[in-house]
C-alpha cells in the first residue's frame, strides 16, 4: 500500500536511516520504533497522548523481547502470558510493539485513530491480535489483571499476568481495592508495573495528588515492590527477571520515566499529555528521533 513518495509506510519510516530493517528482537531499537511509530501515528490521526507513549517504550520494549512468553504465530495460545495495557491512552505503544513483533503488518499503524479502524485511540482488542483488554477509562487494568490471574491460579496454570499502570491513575480506589486482593490471594504470577513520569493530565502528580512515598504504599499492601530507572532497558529486564522468581506475593515495579522522553522539547512538558504533533513541532521531533537510532 503506498503511503508517500511512493513507499509504503515501513519504507517511508525507515527511509534515510541505516541499510536494512531495524532488529526489533533487541529492546533498545524497539524502544526506538515505539517512538518512531509513536510519532507517525499521531502526526497523522492528529491523535494525542504521545508524551505517555515515549514515557513507556523501554517498559514496552523489553516486556515484548526479553519478559512475554506470547506467539505472533498464535496469539491465542493457551499458556500465553497476559498483558493489559492499564494506561489505554499510550495504546500505541503497544500496537507499534506488536506490529514490530510480528502480530500484524506494521503498514497497519497507518491507520491509527482513523474512523472504522481497529486501532483505536485507547487500546482495544477488537480485530488487534495480541491484545488482551480493551482500556482508557483508569482504574480497571489491575482489576481485571487481578481476576486473570487469580482464574489461572484456580486452574492451576502458570501463565503470568502483567498490568501496566500510569502513576496518575494509582489515584483510583480501585487501584487499590484490586491491591488488597491481589496480595490476600497470594497472587505472585501477577506482575504490575507503573510508568511513574510523575505527570498526569494537567499537572505533575505531585501537585494533584501526592503519591509518595510511592514505594512504601506498595510495601504495606503486601506486594514485593522494586523501583528501578524506566528507561535503562537492562535494570528493567533484571527487575523483571526477579518479580519472576519472587514467590508468595504479587510484584510491583515502579518505573521512573520521563514523559516525551526521548524528544528534548516534549520532555517534561504537560503540554504533550495531549498535544498532537504537527508542523515544526512534528519535524523537530522527527529529526531528533532520527538522530538517536540505535
Amino acid at each position: 500500500m503506498e503511503y508517500r513518495d511512493g513507499m509504503t509506510y515501513t519504507q517511508w519510516v525507515h527511509a534515510g536511516f541505516l541499510p536494512g530493517e531495524p532488529d526489533a528482537s533487541d529492546p533498545e531499537v524497539l524502544a526506538w520504533l515505539i517512538r518512531r511509530h509513536g510519532l507517525e501515528m499521531t502526526h497523522i490521526s492528529r491523535g494525542s497522548h504521545i508524551g505517555a507513549i515515549f514515557s513507556v517504550a523501554e517498559i514496552m520494549a523489553v516486556l515484548y523481547t526479553r519478559i512475554l512468553n506470547v506467539n505472533p504465530a498464535d496469539p491465542a495460545m493457551e499458556n500465553r502470558d497476559r498483558l493489559i495495557l492499564s494506561k489505554g491512552h499510550a495504546g500505541a505503544a503497544v500496537y507499534a510493539a506488536l506490529a514490530e513483533r510480528g502480530f500484524f503488518p506494521v503498514e497497519e499503524l497507518r491507520q491509527h485513530y482513523a474512523n472504522g479502524s481497529h486501532l483505536s485511540g485507547h487500546v482495544s482488542h477488537r480485530g488487534v491480535p495480541g491484545v488482551e483488554f480493551s482500556t482508557g477509562s483508569l482504574g480497571h487494568g489491575l482489576a481485571v489483571g487481578t481476576g486473570m490471574a487469580l482464574g489461572a491460579k484456580m486452574d492451576g496454570r502458570d501463565w503470568h499476568t502483567f498490568v501496566v499502570l500510569g502513576d496518575g491513575e494509582c489515584d483510583e480506589g480501585s487501584v487499590w481495592e484490586a491491591a488488597l486482593e491481589a496480595n490476600h490471594f497470594g497472587l505472585d504470577h501477577l506482575i504490575a508495573v507503573v510508568d511513574h513520569n510523575h505527570m498526569q493530565s494537567l499537572d505533575f502528580c505531585e501537585n494533584t495528588i501526592r503519591l509518595e512515598p510511592f514505594d512504601d504504599k506498595w510495601a504495606a499492601f503486601g506486594w514485593y515492590v522494586q523501583r528501578v530507572d524506566g528507561h535503562d532497558v537492562h535494570v528493567l529486564e533484571e527487575a523483571f527477571r526477579k518479580a519472576l522468581e519472587h514467590k508468595g506475593s504479587p510484584s510491583v515495579i515502579i518505573a521512573d520515566t520521563v514523559k516525551g522522553k526521548g524528544v528534548s522539547f516534549m520532555e517534561n512538558d504537560i503540554l504533550w499529555h495531549y498535544r498532537t504533533p504537527q508542523g515544526e513541532e512534528y519535524e523537530a521531533a522527527r529529526l531528533e528521533l532520527e538522530a538517536q537510532r540505535p
